[in-house]
């Protein structure tokens, strides 16, 4: 599709109230699903970030790896287990999770960053103290996967002040000394909280909210956060959907303006989300 100099401009003159809405803000961006394993996805997304912090936006990316992680483990002869969902961590599984996601993983959204011409600082929980946990409380023990007790965003906002694009794996240390494995959308929700975010984009493998879990259609665009116990009560949030959603609501009530479930296999979801009326995903308020 041919597009004139016309409808650049257009396109460029739509975005400006948004540009200075925006300007001097900081988002909090959780990659993760498909928009991570296809090059053309990631490609697309790391460009959005890219233009977003080139328009003066403070950006944060938080990423998974779980696809890497598993390659990894299977390379090594090494059983994936999951427990509730979640992966159970032992201490050799703990070891490959350190070395792909601050390692691998990060580093290489790192290079991608530079070679669209941003600056990015590769992270990981343990840096500066930026996130304290502790072992997983529950029935199951999941062995070294953790639940967040504190974020010092000190560091991420050293970053932010000198131009960079902070990029952070989510393991974590704790006062026992052991490093635990994150859940990449709790860290994400509790990160964009302790920054005082204007947004947390939640990239997701689906549209966002369905009202029928079975027509895209039946996207929800806005849901007040009051509305959320009601939506589970009726079906409408369930199954997977119910964490990502908690998070996006606990970053609400502690004070993150919008939160965003966006779906990540969509090229440039972060774009249109951000910079148009419509949006393209689920928006909490």
């Amino acid at each position: 599709m041919k597009i004139s100099d016309a409808d650049r401009a257009e396109i460029l003159v739509r975005a400006l109230p948004y540009i200075q809405q925006y300007y001097n803000k900081t988002f909090v961006v959780k990659y993760g699903g498909n928009a991570m394993v296809s090059d053309e996805l990631r490609d697309a997304v790391i460009t959005d970030i890219v233009l977003l912090s080139l328009v003066g936006i403070n950006v944060v990316l938080v990423h998974g790896g779980g696809p890497e992680i598993t390659e990894m483990l299977e390379k090594i002869g090494k059983e994936t287990r999951f427990v509730d969902g979640l992966r159970y961590t032992d201490r050799e599984t703990m070891d490959v999770v350190q070395m792909v996601l601050a390692g691998k993983v990060n580093k290489s959204l790192v290079q991608l960053i530079g070679d669209r011409g941003g600056r990015a600082l590769g992270l990981c929980g343990l840096d500066g103290n930026m996130i304290k946990a502790q072992k997983k409380k529950g029935k199951a023990d999941l062995g070294f996967v953790g639940e967040i007790v504190d974020i010092d965003v000190t560091t991420l906002n050293d970053a932010m002040e000198k131009g960079y694009i902070p990029v952070v794996s989510t393991i974590a240390g704790g006062d026992d000394s052991n490093v635990y494995n994150i859940n990449a959308d709790l860290a994400a929700s509790r990160i964009a909280s302790s920054l005082h975010a204007e947004k947390l984009l939640l990239m997701t493998d689906v549209r966002g909210l369905l009202r029928d879990k079975d027509d895209e259609d039946t996207l929800i665009s806005s849901v007040n956060v009051s509305e959320v116990p009601a939506l589970k009560k009726q079906g409408i949030i369930s199954g997977g959907m119910i964490p990502k959603i908690d998070c996006c609501v606990e970053a609400v009530r502690r004070g993150v303006k919008r939160t965003h479930i966006i779906d990540g296999r969509l090229p440039h979801s972060i774009i249109i989300e951000v910079f148009s009326r419509e949006g393209i995903g689920t928006m909490f308020l």
